[in-house]
């Protein structure tokens, strides 16, 4: 599904890593670790098509990543290390926005049931300035609920700011999109137990 070539990777005059090599296929885990700094972020800006590698190429498919443009970006759910979580905006309007932001519909009923997956029933009205961080980021991931037909999943710290119910509900999301023939690439500083056809780790900064 997805394969990374000779990958390169500059922030201003500093080259992050160079030569990176991955491939991934259906139900595939890469995980990615490192010590801040080391372009665990950057790495996934790139495969998410955010950001241009300094060489190499990333292809999907068999097709490079940059020629499919937007049918890539549709492909591919991306939650990034920020919870972008406007503080004005409701629990309930924060997902409305970044779905439809990803060209994603979703009714008031399907949102309704993904906070309520995430423990935020009582709070979806709330607005944001309201809820903790690790309220915050279940907002962010209450996205992976409503993203059963996305065959590619990128996060970045999604367990960042969780307490043990939440961690328990999100690896309960991400083992349920490798089962589906999904794949996932993900950073976290965190030993998880994640279940997968088969799984990989890049280390940077070694």
């Amino acid at each position: 599904m997805l394969q990374a070539n000779d990958l390169a990777c500059e922030r201003g005059d500093l080259r992050l890593f160079s030569g990176l090599e991955f491939a991934l296929g259906e139900g595939e885990l890469l995980l990615v670790r490192g010590p801040n700094g080391s372009g665990k972020t950057s790495l996934l800006r790139l495969v998410a098509g955010l950001s241009r590698p300094a060489a190499g190429a990333i292809r999907w498919r068999g097709e490079d990543i940059r020629a499919l443009g937007e049918g890539y970006a549709r492909e591919l759910l991306f939650v990034g290390h920020s919870n972008a979580v406007k503080e004005e905006f409701s629990a309930d309007e924060n997902l409305a926005v970044t779905l439809e932001f990803a060209g994603r519909r979703s009714s008031a009923a399907q949102r309704a049931e993904a906070l309520a997956r995430m423990g935020l029933a009582a709070r979806a009205r709330l607005p944001a300035r309201y809820l903790s961080q690790g309220q915050k980021r279940r907002v962010a991931l209450a996205r992976l609920c409503l993203a059963a037909d996305v065959p590619l999943w990128i996060l970045d710290e999604p367990f960042a700011a969780l307490d043990v119910r939440a961690l328990e509900t999100v690896i309960g999301l991400v083992d349920g999109h490798l089962a589906r023939g999904g794949a996932a690439i993900l950073t976290t500083h965190q030993e998880v137990a994640i279940a997968a056809r088969a799984q990989f780790a890049i280390a940077l900064g070694d």
